[in-house]
């Protein structure tokens, strides 16, 4: 990952894992290995080890992986947590608070040296709907639960989560976009998402809406999000994530006054809670179970 050296994450799977052989992948490595522990790995890999039974991947998108040509047979197993909820958790309703409080506003004002206390809103007239309810999605809707604003929640099957009201599959979505006023997206990035953040979509939110993005960049159509907050359709949106990372230095998200971006930092893999997560992921996959977090490949994720 990047900021750790792989000699740190070789030291803290060969404890974690005390019976496996674990060395770190270089070019021109004889095969023989039965698991690969990658992120943002190359095809080189698997072309050189085909024999591979399983592939633990240092993150909970898995859509760069799934992009390469992978044995068949391969078991693909993505990070279900690793520390990584509670800053998704912390992400959203900063921004969600950020955006209701109006503390942008106030910052304006003291910029200006304008003393001027804001109107109160009601959190009943800002639905937070939440799309995308696995683990990261479901501690975020209940992290949002408790600052009393009214939850719902979208994925592509049925979920049901105490205080959210749930919707599921292409039917709902527009009656979920339409019930929902601040949108926090994160939904893993599949050929059935890729755009799906566009002018159809975003334009049905409640008026006044925000969006909160902390999936994929490529989930949102940017330049449909330019015109909705144009328009006045949108009031604004937090972005962690964007169609090309880094962000060109001139591209219009830098300087739009009502978009606040963050250079891919929502959720961080912490490498404790990560290497642990891989130990039991590759044990029970020696134990002939299926592991946590095991990607079905007919959905992508």
């Amino acid at each position: 990952r990047d900021g750790d050296p792989p000699d740190a994450w070789l030291d803290d799977l060969r404890r974690a894992l005390p019976e496996a052989q674990v060395d770190v992948w270089r070019p021109g490595l004889p095969p023989g290995y039965d698991h690969a522990v990658v992120w943002n790995v190359p095809q080189q890999l698997f072309d050189e080890q085909p024999q591979l039974r399983a592939v633990v991947n240092l993150a909970a998108g898995v859509d760069k992986l799934l992009d390469l040509r992978l044995p068949p047979a391969l078991a693909i197993v993505r990070l279900e947590d690793a520390g990584m909820a509670v800053q998704m958790a912390e992400y959203a309703c900063h921004a969600l608070i950020r955006f209701f409080r109006e503390f942008d506003a106030y910052a304006d004002q003291q910029r200006a040296g304008h003393w001027a206390p804001r109107r109160p809103r009601a959190r009943a007239d800002f639905p937070v709907g939440i799309m995308g309810l696995g683990a990261l999605g479901a501690r975020v809707a209940q992290a949002v639960r408790q600052f009393d604003f009214p939850v719902l929640g979208w994925s592509r099957t049925r979920h049901a989560l105490d205080g959210v009201r749930c919707f599921a599959d292409e039917a709902e979505l527009g009656a979920f976009l339409q019930a929902t006023r601040v949108l926090v997206c994160l939904l893993p990035l599949t050929d059935a998402t890729r755009g799906l953040l566009n002018q159809g979509t975003l334009g049905q939110l409640q008026p006044g809406g925000y969006l909160i993005n902390v999936a994929r960049g490529a989930l949102l159509v940017e330049d449909d999000l330019r015109h909705l907050l144009d328009t006045g359709h949108l009031a604004g949106a937090a972005l962690d994530v964007m169609a090309q990372e880094p962000l060109p230095a001139d591209h219009w998200l830098w300087t739009h006054p009502r978009v606040a971006l963050t250079p891919h930092v929502g959720a961080q893999t912490m490498r404790g809670e990560s290497v642990a997560q891989v130990a039991q992921a590759l044990r029970a996959i020696e134990r002939g179970e299926a592991p946590v977090g095991l990607v079905r490949r007919d959905r992508d994720y």
